[in-house]
């Protein structure tokens, strides 16, 4: 440690047999006398100053460590020997000091030292380099900004679908980083194959509409193609620049341009752009970079968006013409069944009775024949019952001829009660008739639903309602059965089971209505459909059933 050993007071003799101490301090540590003259220092002070200035012992301060005329003094700076000889007290302070075109920062700990009379003599100063901290504190500082950018364009890529107010958001808090108010959003046309502006903001509606560049021209051409941002510092004087007049013309001059990229491939471009030279640096590029990233996946969502609502569309088509095909076939078979096999039965029916009663009159004492017969006749009958019954599943006569409620309450005594499940059924508003697709709507779902509770539930009792009103109908089925796990069973494969209740949803959403299930283990079973009441003034008369 450098020391003076003459120094007025014994300063510089009390701090000798600390020599090993102070030496080992990584902190710079000096002392300095009322004169502002350097009395200790440490090693690390030596290691501060610039090689060749000489030993600092006996210098003053301001001029060793600051290179400085006279002392410190504000408001430029604060003269820690100044403060704590005037206030006696210790104390902390910050000391900037420019060193080859770069800001470093000292954190000063300062002490007063006090000769034999108690008054004091000097300062010992203990100096920590802060320069690192106070530029990780700004990186800090800015990077907590960029996060709330990307924060927020990232809140809307999650939530939002419209592509546009996605590139409002990202453009305008691009600009708002960088502050700036010019910039735009380049996409390829895919009919011209150029790059046009799809949105924009502080350019005229002319430079707009006349910049139109190819893949690999001008600075956003060179992006796309490259997949690499550029700045620049001046885009005016740069000759890879695409249509300079318009660039005149708009007074462009800083210029950043960068690429929205999805899966590694340019989607868009972003530029933004100043009438300032100079404006942008190299830290910007980083966040526009990561901004690019994040807004390049919000349009490749978007594109996904779109082909899944052009997908869904078509699925819902399929399906509404693949049900509407099904009950033009339910119709078809059951007048068929109801024209051709239910009459055949009736006739083989009645011929096997015609039989019976005239081999019992003509005294043909023949058991074996005689009991052929009433088999065959009794095979008969129960065929034409089940014809009949196919007939009632395909097309109910009942909801043609009277309707959704009495069509509805016949099937489900007929299901339920033969089944052992009383049934309670309750009907208000649906006097008037609704449009044949609302009818066979909620009965196919009104069926599909009894079918389960009969197959499934194990229920004693079952309620169904219907009430139609303001604009709507709501169909709802319960029971009291043994209920289900609703999550467990839609995700099961529709192999498997579960097909039904996916049939019955979509043919409500196809209609513009809402199905909704609740069912609990032990709790039974709850089906409410909500549908638009779509009235029919008549209804149409190739729509009747086989037994009008």
């Amino acid at each position: 440690m450098a020391t003076e050993r003459t120094a007025p007071g014994g300063i510089a003799e009390a701090w000798m047999a600390l020599d090993q101490v102070v030496e080992g301090v990584e902190d710079q540590l000096l002392v300095i006398d009322r004169q502002h003259r350097i009395r200790v220092a440490n090693s690390a002070v030596r290691a501060r100053l610039p090689k060749g200035s000489g030993d600092p012992i006996g210098r003053y301060c301001h001029e060793v460590l600051y290179d400085r005329d006279s002392p410190c003094s504000a408001p430029s700076s604060v003269c820690p020997l100044r403060e704590v000889m005037q206030s006696g007290r210790g104390g902390v302070f910050v000391r900037s000091h420019r060193v080859q075109g770069t800001d470093r920062y000292y954190r000063v700990t300062a002490y007063p030292l006090r000769d034999e009379q108690g008054n004091p003599s000097g300062i010992v100063e203990i100096v920590r380099d802060d320069t690192t901290t106070r530029v990780l504190e700004t990186q800090i500082v800015r990077r907590h900004h960029q996060i709330g950018a990307l924060n927020r364009i990232s809140t809307a890529v999650g939530e939002l679908r419209d592509l546009d107010t996605i590139l409002q958001i990202a453009l305008d808090s691009v600009l708002e980083m960088v502050n700036g108010s010019i910039g735009g959003v380049l996409f390829v046309d895919e009919d011209t194959g150029t790059l046009t502006y799809r949105l924009y903001r502080g350019l005229s509606p002319g430079f707009v509409r006349n910049m139109r560049m190819g893949l690999g021209e001008g600075i956003a051409g060179r992006v796309v193609q490259t997949g690499e941002p550029i700045l620049l510092d001046n885009i005016s004087v740069d000759p890879r620049a695409a249509r300079p007049d318009l660039l005149s013309t708009e007074g462009l001059k800083s210029f950043v341009s960068f690429p929205l990229k999805a899966k590694n491939e340019v989607v868009a471009v972003m530029n933004v752009a100043s009438h300032a030279a100079g404006q942008f640096g190299a830290d910007d590029m980083s966040l526009l970079t990561s901004i690019g990233e994040y807004v390049g996946t919000a349009i490749d969502q978007a594109r996904l968006y779109d082909q899944l609502a052009r997908a869904n569309e078509r699925y819902h088509s399929l399906l509404q013409y693949a049900l509407n095909t099904q009950e033009e076939e339910r119709k078809r078979i059951a007048r068929e069944l109801h024209d051709e096999s239910s009459q055949a039965l009736t006739s083989l029916t009645l011929s096997l009775q015609a039989a019976i009663q005239m081999a019992e009159m003509s005294g043909i004492d023949d058991p074996a024949l005689l009991d052929r017969l009433q088999k065959a006749h009794t095979y008969a009958v129960h065929a034409g019952t089940e014809v009949v019954r196919l007939m009632k599943e395909l097309r109910p006569s009942l909801l043609d001829e009277l309707g959704l409620p009495a069509a509805i309450n016949r099937y489900a005594k007929d299901t339920l009660e033969g089944g052992g499940i009383r049934t309670s059924t309750t009907f208000k508003g649906t006097d008037e008739r609704l449009s044949p697709e609302v009818e066979v709507t909620l009965f196919r779902i009104a069926q599909g639903a009894i079918g389960n509770i009969l197959k499934h539930s194990s229920a004693m009792n079952s309620f169904i309602d219907l009430e139609c009103g303001n604009g709507e109908c709501v169909l709802e089925i319960r029971d009291d059965g043994q209920g289900f796990d609703v999550t467990e069973l839609r995700d099961r494969d529709s192999r498997v089971g579960g097909a039904g209740i996916f049939t019955m949803e979509e043919r409500a959403k196809l209609m513009g209505g809402t199905f909704l299930i609740e069912s609990r283990s032990g709790q039974g079973t709850r089906v409410k459909v909500t549908m638009p009441a779509m009235a029919a003034d008549q209804v149409n008369e190739e729509d009747q059933g086989p037994d009008r």
